[in-house]
């Protein structure tokens, strides 16, 4: 069976694109926690992962003698590995579109990640709040998701970016949580499918994980001192 590699579901968000993907598209998997205790070289975290990553990071699918640790390579993989799962768009046009849109999520949107740490169990809008009014450039990136998923949902009719459930949905599942923990400000039909995204089995299933561990990591956490 296959082996996905993880960290802290409550921070993890490059650990939680693979995750909700196999999960709500029904793949089986084993689940291989690797927690972040630090990402020092002699971390723990860096041990469990030696001889696995040659990154270091998470996430990472195994699959027998095969390793793959990129996100969107692991996506292109279980695409090709499940075609019945059609986790990409069926339509070639659109296909290319979802897989622009998921490499833009996967090499973009720096100062939104930046600024606002993936924490699922969190609620910062207050800190949120702060960043909206001193903080153009994720000003920026939010306005483009604004953009990129308002033509989407109405050129596909929704529910989801491209319709039905794809890998684009996977990889910006991450920014839905963040854009709920830190409050950003957004439209109406924009936090519709925010809420649609939450709602998710594969996303809630996730959601649920991070809510039961319980495992505050100081150092993800650059705005609370504690719980």
């Amino acid at each position: 069976m296959l082996q996905l590699y993880i960290g802290n579901k409550n921070y993890s968000s490059w650990s939680m694109r693979p995750w909700v993907l196999m999960r709500q598209a029904g793949i089986p998997f084993t689940e291989v926690m690797a927690r972040f205790d630090s990402f020092a070289p002699d971390s723990q975290f860096k041990a469990q992962l030696a001889g696995v990553s040659p990154t270091g990071k998470v996430p990472v699918l195994v699959d027998g003698a095969l390793v793959v640790w990129d996100t969107l390579a692991i996506a292109e993989y279980l695409a090709e590995t499940h075609p019945d799962k059609n986790l990409w768009p069926q339509d070639k046009a659109a296909r290319a579109r979802a897989r622009s849109v998921a490499a833009e999520m996967h090499s973009g949107f720096a100062a939104l990640r930046g600024a606002c740490p993936m924490n699922i169990e969190a609620r910062l809008h207050d800190t949120g709040a702060l960043l909206w009014r001193d903080r153009p450039a994720m000003r920026a990136d939010v306005q483009r998701l604004i953009d990129m998923w308002s033509e989407l949902l109405q050129e596909h009719g929704g529910p989801m970016l491209f319709g039905r459930f794809s890998i684009a949905d996977a990889f910006y599942a991450p920014v839905c949580m963040r854009l709920a923990t830190y409050g950003l400000p957004v439209p109406a039909h924009i936090q519709a499918y925010v809420q649609r995204v939450q709602e998710l089995p594969g996303v809630k299933a996730w959601i649920d994980g991070a809510l039961a561990e319980n495992d505050f990591r100081a150092f993800e956490e650059p705005y609370r001192l504690g719980r």
